[in-house]
Protein backbone atom coordinates (compact mmCIF):
# COMPACT_ATOMS: atom_id res chain seq x y z
CA UNK A 1 0.00 0.00 0.00
CA UNK A 2 2.56 2.86 1.06
CA UNK A 3 6.02 2.32 -0.29
CA UNK A 4 8.76 4.33 1.39
CA UNK A 5 12.44 4.25 -0.06
CA UNK A 6 15.63 5.70 0.74
CA UNK A 7 13.79 9.15 2.29
CA UNK A 8 15.61 11.85 3.12
CA UNK A 9 14.87 15.06 4.91
CA UNK A 10 17.37 18.24 5.85
CA UNK A 11 15.96 21.46 7.70
CA UNK A 12 18.71 23.85 6.53
CA UNK A 13 22.18 22.14 7.19
CA UNK A 14 20.90 19.55 9.65
CA UNK A 15 19.82 15.97 8.38
CA UNK A 16 16.76 14.75 9.69
CA UNK A 17 16.42 11.68 8.25
CA UNK A 18 19.05 10.01 6.46
CA UNK A 19 17.80 7.04 3.89
CA UNK A 20 14.98 5.97 5.39
CA UNK A 21 13.14 3.19 4.28
CA UNK A 22 9.97 0.99 5.07
CA UNK A 23 6.38 -0.24 3.72
CA UNK A 24 2.96 -0.60 5.21
CA UNK A 25 0.32 -3.33 3.80
CA UNK A 26 -3.20 -2.37 3.53
CA UNK A 27 -5.32 -3.18 6.42
CA UNK A 28 -2.07 -3.05 9.13
CA UNK A 29 -1.07 -1.03 12.05
CA UNK A 30 2.44 -0.09 11.88
CA UNK A 31 4.06 1.98 14.99
CA UNK A 32 7.35 4.19 14.40
CA UNK A 33 9.19 4.04 17.80
CA UNK A 34 11.72 5.79 18.99
CA UNK A 35 13.10 8.78 21.77
CA UNK A 36 12.73 12.71 21.00
CA UNK A 37 14.29 14.11 17.35
CA UNK A 38 14.50 10.83 16.52
CA UNK A 39 12.65 11.89 13.05
CA UNK A 40 9.36 10.39 13.73
CA UNK A 41 7.41 13.19 12.75
CA UNK A 42 9.52 14.34 9.99
CA UNK A 43 8.57 11.00 8.54
CA UNK A 44 4.86 11.70 8.45
CA UNK A 45 5.05 15.23 7.34
CA UNK A 46 7.60 13.86 4.19
CA UNK A 47 4.65 11.61 3.24
CA UNK A 48 2.25 14.19 3.61
CA UNK A 49 4.43 16.54 1.83
CA UNK A 50 4.26 18.99 4.47
CA UNK A 51 8.29 18.68 5.10
CA UNK A 52 10.57 18.99 1.94
CA UNK A 53 12.05 15.84 0.66
CA UNK A 54 15.38 16.25 -0.52
CA UNK A 55 16.23 12.80 -1.53
CA UNK A 56 13.81 9.50 -1.82
CA UNK A 57 10.65 8.40 -3.19
CA UNK A 58 7.14 7.94 -1.87
CA UNK A 59 4.90 5.05 -3.29
CA UNK A 60 0.84 5.24 -2.44
CA UNK A 61 -0.99 2.07 -4.26
CA UNK A 62 1.32 1.94 -7.06
CA UNK A 63 1.39 5.75 -7.76
CA UNK A 64 4.45 7.92 -7.23
CA UNK A 65 3.62 10.35 -4.47
CA UNK A 66 6.97 12.07 -3.97
CA UNK A 67 6.60 15.47 -4.80
CA UNK A 68 2.21 15.67 -5.00
CA UNK A 69 0.45 18.82 -3.39
CA UNK A 70 -0.71 18.16 0.22
CA UNK A 71 -4.33 17.84 -0.59
CA UNK A 72 -3.70 15.56 -3.41
CA UNK A 73 -2.17 13.51 -1.05
CA UNK A 74 -5.21 13.89 1.03
CA UNK A 75 -7.98 13.79 -1.94
CA UNK A 76 -5.93 9.75 -2.24
CA UNK A 77 -6.66 8.85 1.40
CA UNK A 78 -3.48 9.78 2.92
CA UNK A 79 -4.77 11.97 6.04
CA UNK A 80 -3.07 12.87 8.74
CA UNK A 81 -2.98 13.79 12.67
CA UNK A 82 -0.80 16.42 13.37
CA UNK A 83 1.19 16.30 16.79
CA UNK A 84 -0.87 18.98 19.40
CA UNK A 85 -4.07 17.86 17.70
CA UNK A 86 -4.42 21.15 15.76
CA UNK A 87 -8.09 21.88 15.51
CA UNK A 88 -9.83 24.77 14.52
CA UNK A 89 -10.09 26.18 18.23
CA UNK A 90 -12.09 29.17 17.27
CA UNK A 91 -14.63 26.93 15.45
CA UNK A 92 -17.23 24.45 16.06
CA UNK A 93 -16.98 20.60 16.58
CA UNK A 94 -19.31 20.76 13.78
CA UNK A 95 -17.51 23.06 11.56
CA UNK A 96 -14.29 21.01 12.34
CA UNK A 97 -15.48 18.16 11.14
CA UNK A 98 -17.00 19.84 7.90
CA UNK A 99 -13.07 21.17 7.32
CA UNK A 100 -12.38 17.54 7.42
CA UNK A 101 -14.36 17.21 4.51
CA UNK A 102 -13.95 19.61 2.74
CA UNK A 103 -12.70 18.06 -0.91
CA UNK A 104 -15.42 15.46 -0.73
CA UNK A 105 -19.08 16.36 -2.93
CA UNK A 106 -20.82 13.46 -2.28
CA UNK A 107 -23.28 15.01 0.87
CA UNK A 108 -25.23 11.91 1.67
CA UNK A 109 -22.26 9.44 2.02
CA UNK A 110 -20.18 12.76 4.27
CA UNK A 111 -23.08 12.35 6.19
CA UNK A 112 -23.16 8.97 7.07
CA UNK A 113 -19.99 9.28 7.89
CA UNK A 114 -20.38 12.44 10.40
CA UNK A 115 -22.56 9.65 11.90
CA UNK A 116 -20.15 6.83 12.02
CA UNK A 117 -17.44 9.65 13.83
CA UNK A 118 -20.41 10.13 16.54
CA UNK A 119 -20.68 6.93 17.45
CA UNK A 120 -16.98 6.34 17.79
CA UNK A 121 -16.74 9.86 19.63
CA UNK A 122 -20.68 10.07 21.49
CA UNK A 123 -19.11 13.28 23.57
CA UNK A 124 -18.36 15.17 19.86
CA UNK A 125 -22.05 14.63 19.12
CA UNK A 126 -23.33 15.63 22.69
CA UNK A 127 -20.55 18.57 21.68
CA UNK A 128 -21.18 19.50 18.19
CA UNK A 129 -22.21 23.11 19.03
CA UNK A 130 -19.54 23.75 21.39
CA UNK A 131 -15.76 25.39 20.53
CA UNK A 132 -13.70 23.46 19.95
CA UNK A 133 -10.95 25.17 21.66
CA UNK A 134 -13.32 24.94 24.73
CA UNK A 135 -13.28 21.19 24.80
CA UNK A 136 -11.06 18.79 27.30
CA UNK A 137 -7.61 17.92 25.86
CA UNK A 138 -8.90 14.19 25.24
CA UNK A 139 -12.07 15.57 23.53
CA UNK A 140 -9.54 17.96 21.13
CA UNK A 141 -7.84 14.85 20.37
CA UNK A 142 -11.05 12.75 19.85
CA UNK A 143 -12.34 15.52 17.34
CA UNK A 144 -9.15 15.91 15.48
CA UNK A 145 -9.26 12.29 14.56
CA UNK A 146 -12.95 12.45 14.24
CA UNK A 147 -12.18 14.88 11.73
CA UNK A 148 -9.46 13.11 9.91
CA UNK A 149 -11.50 10.66 9.36
CA UNK A 150 -14.10 13.03 7.56
CA UNK A 151 -11.90 12.99 4.84
CA UNK A 152 -12.12 9.58 4.22
CA UNK A 153 -8.75 7.64 4.39
CA UNK A 154 -7.73 4.48 3.66
CA UNK A 155 -4.35 4.99 5.39
CA UNK A 156 -4.16 7.47 8.32
CA UNK A 157 -1.25 9.00 10.19
CA UNK A 158 -1.50 9.28 13.84
CA UNK A 159 1.33 11.65 15.08
CA UNK A 160 1.34 11.13 19.57
CA UNK A 161 -2.45 10.70 19.92
CA UNK A 162 -1.80 10.04 23.24
CA UNK A 163 0.30 13.20 24.31
CA UNK A 164 -0.60 15.26 27.19
CA UNK A 165 -3.68 12.81 27.71
CA UNK A 166 -4.67 10.64 31.43
CA UNK A 167 -3.78 7.12 31.03
CA UNK A 168 -7.51 6.24 30.98
CA UNK A 169 -8.15 8.23 28.23
CA UNK A 170 -5.34 7.03 26.61
CA UNK A 171 -6.61 3.62 27.37
CA UNK A 172 -9.65 4.94 25.46
CA UNK A 173 -7.80 6.78 22.42
CA UNK A 174 -5.76 3.49 21.49
CA UNK A 175 -9.09 1.42 21.74
CA UNK A 176 -10.99 3.70 19.84
CA UNK A 177 -7.53 3.67 17.19
CA UNK A 178 -8.05 -0.33 17.34
CA UNK A 179 -11.75 0.04 16.35
CA UNK A 180 -10.78 2.42 13.55
CA UNK A 181 -8.40 -0.03 12.15
CA UNK A 182 -10.88 -2.70 12.82
CA UNK A 183 -13.21 -1.11 10.12
CA UNK A 184 -10.72 -1.29 7.66
CA UNK A 185 -8.42 1.53 7.35
CA UNK A 186 -4.67 1.19 7.86
CA UNK A 187 -2.49 3.21 10.14
CA UNK A 188 0.83 4.37 10.09
CA UNK A 189 1.07 5.40 14.53
CA UNK A 190 3.92 7.80 15.59
CA UNK A 191 3.93 7.30 19.10
CA UNK A 192 6.24 8.02 22.13
CA UNK A 193 4.56 5.26 24.74
CA UNK A 194 6.10 2.54 23.20
CA UNK A 195 4.34 -0.32 25.22
CA UNK A 196 0.99 1.19 24.11
CA UNK A 197 2.82 1.03 20.38
CA UNK A 198 3.75 -2.18 20.53
CA UNK A 199 0.75 -3.46 22.25
CA UNK A 200 -1.45 -2.09 19.41
CA UNK A 201 1.09 -2.79 16.64
CA UNK A 202 1.63 -5.88 13.74
CA UNK A 203 4.87 -4.69 12.65
CA UNK A 204 6.92 -2.01 14.44
CA UNK A 205 10.16 0.27 13.18
CA UNK A 206 12.53 1.53 15.31
CA UNK A 207 14.05 5.08 14.72
CA UNK A 208 17.24 6.63 16.24
CA UNK A 209 18.72 9.84 14.80
CA UNK A 210 16.83 10.19 11.34
CA UNK A 211 17.61 6.06 10.62
CA UNK A 212 16.02 2.72 10.63
CA UNK A 213 17.75 0.36 12.91
CA UNK A 214 15.18 -1.99 13.69
CA UNK A 215 12.56 -3.98 12.66
CA UNK A 216 10.21 -6.65 13.17
CA UNK A 217 6.52 -8.02 14.15
CA UNK A 218 5.78 -6.02 18.12
CA UNK A 219 5.19 -9.23 19.39
CA UNK A 220 9.15 -9.99 18.71
CA UNK A 221 10.26 -6.26 19.53
CA UNK A 222 8.42 -6.44 22.66
CA UNK A 223 10.93 -9.27 23.62
CA UNK A 224 14.25 -7.48 22.40
CA UNK A 225 16.69 -6.70 25.12
CA UNK A 226 17.88 -3.42 23.39
CA UNK A 227 14.53 -2.25 22.79
CA UNK A 228 12.97 -3.07 26.25
CA UNK A 229 16.00 -1.42 27.80
CA UNK A 230 15.94 1.55 25.51
CA UNK A 231 11.75 1.94 25.26
CA UNK A 232 10.15 -0.03 27.57
CA UNK A 233 12.57 0.87 31.27
CA UNK A 234 14.05 -2.56 30.81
Amino acid sequence: MLDVTNLVVHYGAIQALRGVSFHVEQGEIISLIGSNGAGKTTILHALSNIAKKTGGQVTFDGEDITNAPPEKIVSRGLVQVPEGRRIFANLTVRDNLAMGAYARKESAAVKEDAEAVFALFPRLKERIKQIAGTLSGGEQQMLAIGRALMAKPRLLLLDEPSMGLAPILVDEIFSIIHTINGSGTTILLVEQNAFKALSIANRVYVLETGAIIKEGNAKDLVKDEAVRKAYLGG
